[in-house]
């Protein structure tokens, strides 16, 4: 009987934590970080100059928590680029900014198209928040 009243408190007090937190995870979900997958493919012998374009510059994009380009490693032409905003209007945003701006107008003759866009609600992890 003692055995049965602990779990049950035990039950109890994980659910009141739970519910507890419940405020904590829903502002969370309101903050709406923004975004984006994408894999791109680079007119062939151009992969290496594409990424060093989508490098350049990258060091100032307000909003922007995370910006990955990386390489397929099963694709020789293809780009995968992986961006974390703080939100879609940061996002929107960047794209007028000058070194933005000149980075498209460099890159887009080496882009041969894209085969993959997916946007994304990022929830956290390593290196983001």
């Amino acid at each position: 009987m003692v055995e049965s009243s602990r779990r049950d408190c035990l039950i109890s007090g994980l659910a009141f934590a739970t519910l507890a937190a419940a405020p904590a995870l829903a502002a969370r979900e309101d903050e709406n970080m923004y975004g984006l997958i994408g894999r791109m493919i680079a007119q062939p012998g151009q992969r290496d100059a594409l990424i060093a374009i989508l490098l350049e510059g990258t060091d100032s994009m307000p909003g922007c928590l995370s910006y990955v380009v990386a390489r397929d490693a099963k694709d020789e032409n293809a780009i995968w680029v992986t961006e974390v905003w703080d939100s879609k209007d940061s996002h929107a945003g960047s794209l007028a900014l000058p070194a933005v701006r000149a980075a498209i107008a460099k890159g887009k003759p080496l882009i041969a198209g894209f085969d993959a866009y997916n946007e994304t609600v990022p929830m956290g992890g390593v290196g983001i928040r």
